[in-house]
């Protein structure tokens, strides 16, 4: 099963660079970077959020009657002459809904990170929320989940490419203090500070390929 990062290196991955760089006017490389760190960031939020069976089953119907994975069919049509505003209200909905209050310590971080101004940070997570979306929906047609363990499954899967002992890390990170909020603890995960050192450094270059 494709993971995120398997997804970027890819031809379709390529395109999605490329159209959210034109989309934000900037360079394809810093694009590329905010991409790799934000997209694992929204999946691992939307896990930590579909690991109840609540959360999960709100999930599966919003895959079901909106983010089936078609917005992959035609990504030269997404970006040509611009996003449409649908597609970033539908994203500015997903990331209220996956990082609640606290979207903007995530802007931020990443901001710092990547060198980009956070008015371009959140144009990209508009963007790259509908196109996670986009692929668990499709993920979850093809492997037909439809309920709470096999969700958090396919979510795990996606989140793969990473060796096992950062996949348990990255869990651990989106909430380290155990707190149940987990941006405090990605913000500190992205700016590369946690309340839980060691391995981090490791985590970071396994994730981010830095």
């Amino acid at each position: 099963m494709a993971g995120l990062l398997d997804l970027l290196n890819s031809p379709m991955g390529k395109q999605l660079i490329s159209g959210v760089a034109g989309q934000t006017n900037q360079p394809e490389n810093k694009t590329a970077d905010v991409l790799s760190m934000a997209m694992p960031l929204i999946l691992g939020a939307m896990k930590k959020n579909a690991s109840s069976p609540e959360g999960a089953a709100g999930l599966i119907n919003a895959l079901s009657s909106k983010h089936n994975g078609s917005i992959l069919d035609n990504l030269g049509g997404l970006f040509n002459g611009g996003v449409d505003d649908n597609v970033m209200q539908d994203g500015a909905g997903i990331l209220g809904h996956v990082f609640g209050g606290k979207q903007a310590n995530v802007e931020n971080a990443l901001s710092q990170k990547s060198g980009l101004d956070a008015g371009s940070i959140a144009q990209i997570l508009k963007i790259a929320a509908p196109i996670v979306m986009g692929m668990i929906g499709k993920q979850t047609a093809q492997s037909n989940v439809s309920d709470s363990s096999g969700m958090n499954a396919l979510l795990g899967s996606m989140l793969g490419g990473q060796p096992q002992e950062n996949q348990s890390l990255i869990t651990t990170l989106l909430d380290a203090d155990g707190d149940g909020s987990i941006l405090d603890d990605v913000a500190g995960m992205v700016m590369g500070g946690s309340k839980k050192k060691g391995g981090l450094a490791g985590l970071l270059g396994g994730l981010f390929g830095k």
